[in-house]
């Protein structure tokens, strides 16, 4: 059996620990075997990248949550761990996403505590993600720490190129980022990091490699399959991976198709200089049924994303430099009756940027210093500034019309310069900085937001937590240009400002963990859209506007879960529990008399999340969540799903049975849009060494 698992490698097998501290030099890049140890041992060993096979019957009981302290995370200018970090950090791992019974990254970020998921079409269709009562314009997403929002519009950011399986963990930081991420990180940030190499000494040192394809089928059309190849060649690493998805869709005019791929490349330049590399793409083409109105039921809108992006890690003597260029594009295309000219849009969006970030070491800490120009443009047949007619443009992307053109644009650049301290001592971190700020689209005025996080470890197993910040949103391009029938944008809008205080605590102990946060947000000029009535008649056009408001927001996130392997042993057949509530009160201030709102007075007050994992029998596994929301707003009524995944996991494949929405309940993330009962889903997956 062990050679079985482990041709590659030699194992070594230990009969007992030495305390000296050479002793885990001898099996440096080797597979360690230990049998006679519980998890809850190594839980204080500090042995990163064990792993513990039970001898009965050969399951490899990953320990992740173990590994997690040493993982640097998105939470500071320069690297730190987890166990470092000032800002709590909430990490979804690989392994959570394995057993989830989620098809897609939105569907995984339903799980997340403090972090608002709305659908309007499954699997991801025109997903909306935001956090803490904030909307999707809020937020900044990055895939391996490069920013792929949209400045078009949020609806837009969560087309991701990469699938589940191309995923080592997703991190969320909730509050403001903007002295980390700038200032579209007003709410939070969400971190999509790709699988990397196991851990080694150099890249130089791995060889071989992996193909893994996953296949699925289920009710409604649902057709599902993804390729992907992880290969090391001397020094560099390279993963590839592509995927299509399709669906006749379980509602009225919900069907899709999804294409994508994604490349990540990682390579060592001599001793101190790294280099990685990333190309991505997606078309996604789906009827939209009453997406944005409910007077039509034949919206049909393609979304179509190209990016790239190129990262180093470059060393010179103390000095640590981080320079990175990237660029995204986006190509949207919308008809508000489908194969019908009038209500339809095209348009083209970019967001490029570079930046260096250098950070050193010394006695008094880690100091980082940043700079990073980032240039947003769109040109449309609806939003934007009139053209000159001989700078007129032919639509592009997968759906050009040679008939239609962009008639209108609008550009912007945005310059930030960013510092940070980092103090380390032994039980406590302080990091403070600031963003100074300057974007051409408001003015040429900079604007600093200051910013303090800290946290305090008494003992091994607590952690406490303080932070205040302050940070700013620039409107999109739909926020100031858009207009319809029934909605006008507002070209004056200001830019939306949040001071954002937090309180939190960890608590670690064997078995255990436990986290919970409050948190206060003044917010000033935020952007809605609303109907208000006249001041003289008291009554209304019946269009939504976009305008600033203020808004106080408050409240507090639990997070529980308990793991019954270490605190009994790796043979025990649950493998966790888990218990997540969030709870948001907000108060808001508009000028005008609002009759209705599509985002202040719509936000999530409620969640909780309770889920189980862990073995039937032998390798067959069963994971559940249940998810009970409780939104404000008009009809908005709560709602309580649950999902499930049986699977039989075995080292090379895995086969598995999905239904989300189990108990065939009707709700809806959106008033006016229904969302699919219960669905279910058959795939397997396979791995092959290369």
């Amino acid at each position: 059996m062990q050679q079985k698992l482990f041709c590659e490698r030699k194992a070594l097998r230990f009969k007992h620990f030495s305390r000296k501290g050479y002793a885990l030099f001898a099996v440096a890049g080797r597979e360690v075997l230990i049998g006679t140890l519980s998890v809850a041992t190594l839980s204080h060993a500090k042995a990163d990248g064990i792993s513990v096979i039970t001898e009965a019957t050969g399951d490899s009981l990953q320990r992740s949550e173990l590994k997690l302290e040493e993982v640097v995370v998105t939470g500071s200018r320069a690297p730190l761990t987890l166990a470092e970090s000032a800002k709590i950090v909430s990490v979804i791992t690989r392994e959570d996403i394995h057993r989830a019974a989620a098809e897609s990254i939105n569907d995984i970020l339903k799980l997340a505590t403090g972090v608002d998921v709305r659908q309007r079409g499954g699997f991801g269709v025109q997903t909306d993600i935001s956090v803490r009562g904030g909307n999707f314009d809020q937020i900044t997403i990055l895939l391996n720490g490069v920013n792929i929002s949209s400045p078009h519009t949020g609806h837009l950011s969560a087309d991701f190129p990469v699938s589940p399986e191309d995923i080592e963990r997703i991190e969320v930081l909730e509050g403001p980022a903007a002295r980390v991420y700038g200032t579209s990180a007003f709410n939070g940030v969400i971190n999509i990091v790709t699988a990397v190499p196991e851990s080694a000494p150099s890249l130089r040192e791995r060889a071989g490699g992996e193909a893994v394809v996953h296949v699925a089928a289920g009710q409604y059309g649902y057709a599902h399959a993804n390729a992907s190849l992880a290969k090391s060649f001397g020094s560099t690493h390279h993963a590839l991976s592509g995927g299509y998805t399709r669906t006749d869709g379980a509602t009225p005019n919900s069907n899709f198709t999804s294409s994508r791929l994604f490349y990540h490349a990682t390579a060592e330049i001599g001793a101190n200089a790294t280099l990685s590399g990333q190309l991505g793409y997606s078309y996604k083409p789906y009827a939209a049924n009453t997406f944005y109105g409910a007077s039509s039921t034949d919206q049909w809108e393609s979304n179509e994303r190209l990016m790239a992006a190129l990262n180093a890690d470059i060393k010179l003597g103390a000095v640590h430099l981080a320079p990175q260029l990237y660029w995204n594009r986006w190509f949207d295309h919308y008809q508000w009756h489908k194969d019908n000219p009038a209500g339809e849009n095209f348009h083209k969006v970019d967001s490029r940027g570079a930046s260096l970030n250098a950070w050193f070491s010394s006695p008094l800490g880690k100091t980082s210093l940043g700079l990073e120009i980032r240039g947003e443009g769109i040109k449309s047949t609806k939003l934007g500034k009139p053209m000159p007619e001989s700078d007129w443009e032919k639509t592009g992307g997968h759906d050009a019309e040679a008939d239609k053109l962009y008639k209108y644009k609008d550009t912007r650049t945005n310059l930030s310069a960013f510092l940070e301290h980092d103090i380390l001592l032994r039980d406590l971190t302080v990091s403070l900085g600031l963003l100074a700020n300057m974007n051409d689209g408001l003015d040429t005025k900079w604007r600093v937001y200051p910013g303090i996080d800290i946290s305090y470890r008494p003992t091994d197993a607590w952690k406490l937590y303080a932070s205040w910040n302050m940070a700013l949103r620039m409107p999109t391009f739909t926020d100031l240009y858009y207009s319809g029938a029934n909605i006008e944008g507002n070209s004056n809008l200001k830019p939306e400002k949040t001071t954002d205080y937090q309180l939190g605590a960890q608590y670690r102990a064997n078995g255990f963990m436990a986290e919970a946060q409050l948190f206060y947000s003044h917010k000033t000029d935020m952007i809605d859209w609303v109907t208000y009535s006249d001041a003289l008649t008291g009554e209304s056009d019946g269009i939504f506007h976009s305008v600033n408001f203020g808004l106080d927001n408050k409240g507090f996130e639990l997070n529980l879960n308990l793991l019954p392997q270490e605190l009994w042993s790796a043979s025990c057949p649950l493998r966790k529990l888990s218990a997540k509530y969030s709870y948001i009160n907000e108060n808001s201030e508009y000028d005008v008399t609002v009759i209705s709102s599509k985002y202040a007075m719509d936000y999530l007050r409620h969640k909780v999340v309770l889920s189980a994992d862990g073995r039937l029998w032998k390798r067959l596994n069963l994971s559940l969540s249940w998810r009970w929301q409780d939104r404000v707003g008009r009809d908005n009524p709560s709602y309580a799903l649950t999902d499930a995944r049986l699977s039989w996991d075995a080292p090379r494949w895995s086969v598995y049975l999905d239904a989300t929405n189990l108990f065939d309940k009707k709700y809806y993330d959106y008033a006016t849009i229904p969302q699919p009962g219960i669905w279910c889903r058959i795939g397997a997956k396979f791995k092959f060494g290369l």
